[in-house]
């Protein structure tokens, strides 16, 4: 793989947890409805969901609020042709960020860890957001070879 390619898969990854996560949220919806523990017509106003597709409709909105700088990064990065292999580090934590974020948000009640495993993908955006800095003003990191 290229390093273009190996930069822009973890964000077509992370859409693809979006996609999931769509797919369970509706799941869990629909059996909420089978149990008869909400009406569809519920749905009509945010907050109607269970505690369980609450915390999951939770986690969808996660996915486009820090989120969004990273992509923001990632398509700067992209198309500016700056991409070097610090970046490509900074996708995979950031993936690996959400993708556990997920799992503690949407599994378990534990909003310290939560607020642990949030800081995985605050680093990466980080850094990725300081890499588009450094592309737009012209500077180097010491020991970074832009490519």
């Amino acid at each position: 793989m290229t390093l273009k390619q190996l930069f822009i898969l973890p964000f077509l990854l992370h859409f693809a947890l979006v996609c999931g996560l769509y797919a369970w949220l509706t799941l869990e919806r629909q059996i909420a409805v089978l149990k008869k523990e909400v009406r569809v017509g519920d749905f009509v106003n945010a907050g109607a969901d269970p505690e369980r597709s609450r915390r999951i409709a939770r986690n969808v909105a996660n996915q486009f609020e820090l989120p969004v700088f990273a992509l923001f990064a990632a398509l700067f990065l992209y198309f500016s042709g700056h991409i070097a292999p610090v970046d490509v580090a900074a996708a995979w934590l950031f993936l690996a960020g959400r993708v556990i974020h997920t799992g503690v948000q949407t599994l378990t009640n534990n909003v310290p860890l939560r607020g642990i495993v949030y800081t995985i993908t605050f680093v990466a955006v980080v850094m990725l957001m300081v890499r588009v800095a450094l592309v737009v003003f012209g500077l180097q990191m010491p020991g970074l070879h832009l490519s």
